[in-house]
């Protein structure tokens, strides 16, 4: 089994079809065949079997398309990892980065970040991922990524970080509220990363004996904030989800010492990794930029 193999197995499990993952693939359909063949050969057991409407992975096939997926990841990580070893002789800055990233630094700075980065190195190419911060902390911990940027105190145990900025929490509404009187307002919620969560019930719980009045739940930050805009209810968000909003009212959270409650935006690398010149120059680049 060779690199071909695992990606034959996972265009093929995805397209149940011989024709369809040939042209995929950019082999003809007797080669294909014939591949499949010698891969049950080698292992001594039946992988696929043909139907009317395309073919079907026995037990033995689903364990390997499970293994599929490992396999060429892993083949990645050694080809990134001995091309950029390679490029390190010669002082360059090229190769493949991945970037792990939360949803908000993910729309709102990074682009800009990759923009300004890629004019002083366009040989380097990026592969990205998105998705709550927790999640992004355990791409980096696993070292399925190269750089985490992550919204929030994780925990970097093990890991080198950079503070890339701080931001306050705050209600905010298009009509001015008495915080006393918080409970009874109507407020939109959404479902935002598992620390967040936690700061924001926390904060609630030394303030008030009443439960809040969600009288709307959104999934997405940006839907919450469109929510707020038209006037339907006050939210709780990081300050810089309302940047450039003059016209709102904004009341920053602060614990029983008067003390604002701020949420961090890290950066999260292996040490080790700035051995690769294209690491080093990433992360020197980001911690120069201003947030």
């Amino acid at each position: 089994m060779d690199y071909r193999d695992w990606e034959i197995l996972k265009v093929l499990y995805i397209q149940k079809n011989i024709t369809k993952a040939a042209r995929l693939l950019f082999i003809t359909q007797p080669a294909l065949t014939n591949r499949i063949k010698h891969m049950e050969k080698e292992l001594g057991a039946k992988i696929v079997t043909r139907e009317s409407r395309g073919i079907h992975f026995t037990p033995q096939g689903e364990y390997l398309v499970s293994c599929a997926e490992e396999s060429l990841n892993n083949y990645q990580k050694i080809k990134d990892n001995v091309f950029n070893m390679s490029n390190n002789i010669h002082n360059e800055v090229v190769g493949t980065l991945k970037l792990g990233v939360s949803n908000f630094f993910a729309n709102y700075k990074l682009p800009h970040i990759l923009k300004l980065f890629k004019e002083q190195y366009p040989h380097v190419q990026f592969k990205i991922i998105t998705g709550w911060s927790k999640d992004i902390s355990q791409l980096i911990h696993k070292k399925d990524v190269h750089i985490g940027f992550v919204r929030g105190d994780y925990g970097s145990k093990g890991l080198s970080n950079h503070l890339l900025f701080d931001e306050t929490i705050c209600i905010t509404s298009i009509e001015e509220v008495d915080i006393n009187n918080l409970p009874t307002f109507p407020r939109i919620d959404y479902r935002g990363d598992h620390l967040l969560k936690l700061l924001i019930d926390n904060w609630w719980s030394e303030n008030y004996v009443q439960e809040p009045f969600i009288s709307i739940e959104v999934d997405q930050v940006e839907t919450c904030r469109e929510m707020v805009i038209n006037g339907l209810g006050y939210a709780i968000l990081p300050d810089r989800i309302m940047t450039k909003r003059e016209d709102l009212h904004k009341i920053d959270l602060v614990d029983q010492k008067g003390n604002p409650i701020m949420r961090r935006t890290w950066m999260y690398y292996h040490e080790g990794s700035l051995e690769w010149n294209v690491m080093r120059e990433f992360v020197d680049f980001v911690k120069k930029e201003t947030f």
